[in-house]
């Protein structure tokens, strides 16, 4: 545990650099109920913040002129016992976090913990890369067997969770056809992984109250663990709903939050009307949800904090993991990124064996790094 009245009080920030890191899916992600072809290419902002020498690097959208602001900043104006880091500076919290890991040589996960670990850290997660890829098809069995193949990579990667897109009749395909063809893919990967694998569905609000229900009862054999997204937050809507998966004994549970969430969620779900809070861990933040988690386990609430599309997600998610109360899953989105060592970390039998070097625990290639921020990327100093 890092004891903030010990760092060197002279200790400032003398830099802040940005350039937007790029690289590959292992392959093109498709569509989703509400979105077009995600695409191969990942791209995400990766920050270095310099101070006493000792540099932290992560996500951070932070601007060149926040950034710019906070040059000269002393550490006794950054870091608070109360939540970490000071809400000026929570813009650049992730960078910080490492930098206070590494500060400490210890890895983001016994930072935050205050515990050691005697071995590895091992954390549950899945493979959340099973989009629409099948909308070129037109027959219902062969957009079965593309995305059995696609589950049996993960599983072959090492990963025993899974989270399925629903959704296609909300607008990419005629509703009771879509709706048919999510139901006999997530059936047909569940034949495919077997019974032991823990099976998800996200409708990204492609659904309504009956569709939700439809598609529940006709893959009820197939046991998913949750239903993500259904339909646009409704507190009466979700009471419906969870009234008529009791009388039908349906153990799904309802998890929401990714995005536009509804302001009163977190009280709805304080209620019993949805099982996991889904805020996405970069836009929502470390602080945030080290506050939220304490909350939500007082009433029972799981987190599953969000994560597609940012990369470095993956990897904070499985730090963090430990210390959010009450973290079920993280949520995988498998990319390589030249410059950016992840070896660290490795996939299997559903468990991300978490690094423990210092920080975030990914390993950067500096060199390359400087010679993107002097092409691409700006530099406050």
């Amino acid at each position: 545990m890092i004891n903030f009245a010990n760092l060197e009080q002279t200790w400032r920030i003398e830099k802040i650099e940005q350039v937007v890191m790029q690289g590959e899916r292992r392959r093109l992600a498709g569509c989703n109920a509400r979105l077009g072809v995600h695409g191969k290419e990942v791209r995400f902002p990766l920050v270095r913040i310099t101070m006493g020498g000792i540099t932290g690097y992560s996500w951070s959208r932070v601007s060149r002129e926040d950034a710019q602001a906070m040059i000269g900043a002393s550490v006794s104006e950054i870091f608070c016992e109360e939540q970490w880091i000071k809400d000026r500076f929570q813009s650049i919290q992730f960078p910080l976090f490492d930098w206070l890991a590494k500060v400490g040589e210890i890895p983001v996960y016994e930072l935050l913990t205050g515990k050691k670990w005697t071995t590895p850290l091992q954390v549950p997660c899945y493979d959340t890369s099973l989009y629409f890829d099948d909308l070129h098809l037109d027959y219902e069995a062969d957009a079965v067997a593309l995305l059995q193949e696609e589950a049996m990579q993960g599983y072959n990667e090492g990963f025993r969770g899974f989270k399925i897109k629903v959704g296609r009749g909300a607008m990419h395909m005629d509703l009771m056809e879509g709706t048919r063809r999510d139901i006999a893919i997530v059936n047909g990967i569940r034949e495919a992984v077997g019974p032991e694998c823990n099976l998800s569905i996200d409708a990204n609000n492609g659904y309504n109250l009956n569709l939700a229900k439809h598609v529940l009862k006709e893959t009820a054999h197939s046991k998913l663990l949750w239903l993500e997204e259904a339909f646009h937050e409704d507190d009466r809507l979700y009471r419906n709903l969870k009234d008529w998966m009791a009388k039908e004994n349906l153990n799904v549970l309802i998890t929401d939050g990714e995005g536009l969430a509804a302001k009163p969620i977190v009280e709805w779900a304080e209620q019993g009307l949805i099982d996991a809070i889904q805020y996405d861990l970069k836009d929502y933040g470390i602080v945030n949800w080290l506050k939220l988690s304490k909350r939500l386990a007082k009433s029972g609430v799981k987190a599953a904090p969000h994560n597609y599309g940012g990369f470095y997600g993956n990897f904070a998610s499985a730090q963090v993991y430990p210390a959010i109360e009450g973290f079920m899953f993280v949520e995988w989105d498998e990319a390589q990124i030249p410059g950016i060592d992840t070896s660290g970390y490795r996939i299997a039998d559903g468990k991300v064996t978490v690094p423990g070097t210092p920080g975030f625990g990914l390993q950067i290639d500096e060199a390359f790094y400087e010679k993107q921020v002097s092409a691409n990327g700006w530099i406050a100093e």
